[in-house]
């Protein structure tokens, strides 16, 4: 499934980017309050040390970079790495997801709230020795308001952005155009003004032939091969002080199977999954000495898109989705015929939660179920009727439409992901009983169709965080492509006016409930519209070596996900197991709780070749934004 993560703050495909946090934040934005640092936690697994000494946290992964340029990043993997290497001007607390401190340490919104005032911290500097100031934030805003390719990945947190000044080095001003309630959660990596003037085209420079990487991060990126591994390095001179690791590696692994086994063999201390472990592979681990499975509720969605008909900005329509789908009748036919309970029972054997509405239960201020009478359930005699009223006719075993033409369609499977491929055997067995043909189209990249709109229907995801405004804005007119078959922040092509409207009225909204109610109005008509249907929301399973971790926080603490967070908790965190602990407890950097902390180093698989980075961001198979 194209798994997205919203910016660093719904990770493509699943995009990455944020969900409303809690009402606590945005009241905290409304009234320009801080609220101080975060939690610090303890980390990975019995560290692998060097012979000069040094700890290494190894992390298995399944999803592969699209991009390390922060303006087109995209993919949970790569927003991950961001977050490592880039301060935000705010971040959010692992405890309870409310907003923290991160490069500026305070903000007050006038009174009209249309002009906000941040303090720059004084005590950040990038990793080549330069202060960083209000200046590299005012520039990174300005880069993103007017160049379009600058603003790929987060252009909709500036879209309403007025003007960005920088009077002082510790101070930053934003003017808008109208209210905008994600003033506190603006999920956007600070670069240093200083090195990325230098670029020339935002749109294919992908920040990969220079290490390592200027940041001011609590890592710094000194290494990457493509399909292969991410190498950091601890830095010693971050404000919240430096992490416990001396160096950090992401390795992919494909197979996920042999990421389990290197787990095992302690070549590993951490696996994910792709993006979570299967159930199979989850309960292979229990119960294995020094092995520990970590599960708690996700933070995205599993969903099956549609093709609602693909379109540029200016109404130019291109690609090839089926025209029946056009039809609100026929796109609800096919989810009343999709049984949600036998997908979370047979498919992710009770390691999901039943879908509904498109925020994960996880942000309870925003989770939406739809009453009864609009609940689309499985009632495949529904189903028929309504494509019976379509104009889709049985003839035989077939549905036909008025042209004569039998309704057979083609759905977007991800190579590489168990889940679709069994899921995609169980639509075939449900439509056919229904009379409609589906090709299930499995593809190690399924960017090329679906950026071309030449598909059906997709298996969709998204990681959503605290704060909705990302993976809301996917779905607006003004995230569809500018050309045909440009990637773009749209997810699959929906351009609604009520949609937008709505969309509007809660970025203006500073009031929580208010604010809450909008979005939830908006989740509403996406369920009725047809076009996204949630199917299950995955629980975060995961697993590390216990001879190899000391403790690793997790995110929420109480009960939550180590990898993919909303943050930089878990890594910065993470203590080896052989670590006398000196520098492990959240008191020590001012932070509220210290959770428990893995040692971890990600695992790549090592691809023959290396290959390039494609500039064109391709969907993940897993989760593409946080």
């Amino acid at each position: 499934m194209v798994t997205r993560v919203p910016p660093p703050s719904a990770q493509p495909r699943s995009r990455m980017r944020t969900l409303l946090a809690s009402g606590a934040a945005a009241l905290a934005l409304a009234a320009g309050s801080i609220v101080p640092g975060m939690p610090v936690g303890a980390a990975p697994q019995q560290a692998q040390a060097a012979d000069n000494g040094k700890t290494t946290l190894t992390v298995a992964v399944a999803q592969s970079v699209d991009s390390l340029s922060p303006f087109l990043a995209q993919r949970l993997m790569s927003t991950s790495v961001h977050r490592l290497m880039y301060d935000f001007l705010t971040n959010y607390d692992p405890k309870d997801n409310h907003t923290v401190p991160g490069l500026a340490t305070k903000w007050e919104p006038s009174a009209d709230k249309l002009t906000w005032t941040y303090t720059i911290r004084s005590n950040s500097k990038w990793s080549d020795g330069q202060q960083a100031t209000a200046e590299d934030a005012a520039w990174t805003f300005n880069k993103m308001m007017t160049d379009e390719g600058a603003a790929t990945a987060n252009g909709s947190f500036v879209a309403n952005f007025k003007k960005v000044t920088a009077p002082s080095p510790e101070k930053l001003v934003i003017e808008l155009k109208q209210p905008q309630a994600t003033m506190a959660a603006l999920d956007v990596p600070i670069v240093p003004k200083h090195v990325w003037e230098k670029v020339g085209d935002f749109s294919k420079f992908n920040n990969d032939t220079k290490f390592p990487i200027v940041g001011n991060g609590p890592y710094i990126l000194t290494d990457y091969k493509v399909d292969q591994y991410v190498k950091l390095k601890a830095n010693k001179s971050f404000w919240r002080g430096a992490p416990k690791f001396d160096e950090l590696v992401f390795k992919t692994y494909k197979d996920q199977d042999a990421a389990v086994a290197a787990l095992r063999k302690g070549e590993v201390s951490f696996v994910a999954g792709a993006p979570a472990l299967t159930p199979a592979q989850a309960a292979s681990l229990k119960g294995d000495k020094n092995i520990k499975v970590n599960e708690g509720p996700g933070r995205r969605f599993f969903a099956l898109a549609t093709n609602p008909g693909a379109q540029t900005k200016d109404g130019k329509k291109f690609g090839d989705g089926n025209k029946a789908l056009l039809d609100q009748k026929v796109r609800q036919a096919l989810f009343l015929s999709i049984d949600r309970k036998t997908i979370i029972d047979k498919v992710f054997q009770g390691h999901a939660v039943e879908g509904q509405g498109y925020i994960p239960p996880r942000f309870s201020d925003y989770f939406w179920q739809p009453s009864e009478s609009q609940k689309l359930s499985y009632d495949p005699d529904r189903a028929g009727k309504l494509l019976d009223q379509a104009g889709y006719k049985l003839k035989g075993d077939q549905r036909v439409g008025k042209d004569g033409k039998p309704l057979d369609l083609r759905i977007l499977c991800h190579a590489t992901d168990p889940n679709d491929k069994a899921i995609g055997k169980y639509l075939k067995e449900w439509w056919g009983k229904l009379g409609i043909g589906l090709k299930v189209d499995c593809r190690d990249d399924v960017s090329v169709p679906w950026y071309a709109g030449e598909y059906d229907l997709a298996f969709d995801g998204w990681s959503v965080n605290p704060d909705p405004d990302f993976v809301l804005g996917i779905h607006t007119c003004s995230a569809l492509p500018a050309k045909a078959k440009e990637s773009a922040a749209t997810d699959n092509f929906i351009c609604d006016k009520t949609y937008d409207e709505l969309y509007k009225k809660q970025l203006a909204e500073y009031d929580p409930a208010k604010r809450a109610d909008i979005v939830k109005q908006m989740e509403s008509w996406m369920y009725d519209s047809g076009y996204m249907n949630i199917i299950a929301y995955p629980n975060a399973v995961e697993a590390y070596r216990t001879d190899q971790i000391k403790s690793i926080t997790t995110m929420p603490e109480a009960a939550g996900n180590i990898y993919g967070q909303d943050g930089y908790w878990s890594w910065w965190s993470a203590v080896p197991a052989a670590a006398d602990g000196k520098n492990g407890s959240a008191a020590d950097s001012g932070g509220s709780s210290t959770g428990v902390v893995i040692g971890i180093v990600v695992a790549v698989v090592v691809v023959a070749g290396g290959g390039f980075l494609l500039a064109r961001r391709r969907r993940s198979t897993a989760e593409e934004r946080e």
